[in-house]
């Protein structure tokens, strides 16, 4: 078996008020699955992606990335192989141009010139926003800017792209080019979202919590399919959807 990319092992945490965030998790991402994060609000989801990088680090149990433990000592090597795009691209994107933007990352890493320049540009190129380059961020769209978000994160080289709420305010257009640039990827893939239609085109495993604990873990098609699941974690297809062409999605 591979080294899992992410390893969670018995992991809680609880805020100021007492309240578990997280309650005893187990969770495992092997190399080159895409992994739907699932489950209500309040569920746990957003905690847990905060461990991954060590925003947030656990009160009990062990996280490790690539096999290197989230501890503060090693943040620095974990936050390059962890790559976190926020649900708000504005958090992330914020120089004068889309370049400096995307180059900002790797110049601190080091790189320079013509490796500076190289990295850079593959990352805007696997988005496809290699045009804008010399735009300013805040002229462009809301779609681009996240498209942007991701390259500045792809320009870091991790080796796991966390998504939080990819599709969330995108027109029709934008959800399909963001889908298709994700597709081609290749990266592992831990997407946090409510948005199922999206989660069951993009991944092949859905894992469900709720109330701190992991609810569920198993193929999507086989998750999405399990009415009493979806009911106890108020898990819903958007209205008019049909649940059954899940048995024909390739």
């Amino acid at each position: 078996m591979s080294v899992p990319v992410v390893s969670m092992s018995r992991v809680s945490f609880s805020y100021p008020d007492g309240q578990p965030a997280l309650d005893g998790v187990d969770l495992h991402v092997h190399p080159g699955e895409r992994v739907a994060l699932l489950g209500p609000n309040g569920a746990g989801k957003t905690t847990l992606v905060l461990h991954l990088n060590g925003i947030l680090l656990p009160q009990q149990g062990v996280v490790e990335v690539a096999g290197i433990a989230v501890v503060r000592e090693n943040f620095t090597e974990v936050r390059r192989r962890v790559g976190i795009v926020f649900q708000d691209p504005d958090d992330q994107v914020f120089m004068p141009t889309v370049y400096e933007d995307v180059a900002f990352g790797p110049a601190n890493l080091g790189l320079r010139d013509a490796d500076l320049d190289a990295r850079a540009r593959a990352a805007l190129a696997a988005v496809g926003m290699e045009d804008r380059r010399d735009r300013a961020p805040h002229h462009l769209s809301f779609g681009e800017r996240r498209l942007v978000a991701i390259a500045t994160v792809l320009a870091m080289e991790p080796e796991i792209l966390v998504l939080d709420e990819p599709s969330a305010n995108l027109d029709p257009a934008g959800r399909r080019e963001l889908a298709e640039v994700l597709a081609r990827l290749g990266l592992t893939m831990l997407m946090v979202t409510h948005d199922l239609p999206y989660a069951l085109h993009l991944c092949e495993r859905a894992v469900v919590m709720n109330r701190g604990h992991i609810a569920a873990d198993g193929p999507i098609e086989e998750i999405l399919s399990d009415t009493a699941l979806m009911s106890a974690n108020r898990l819903e297809f958007p209205f008019g959807f049909d649940p059954g062409t899940i048995r024909r999605r390739r």
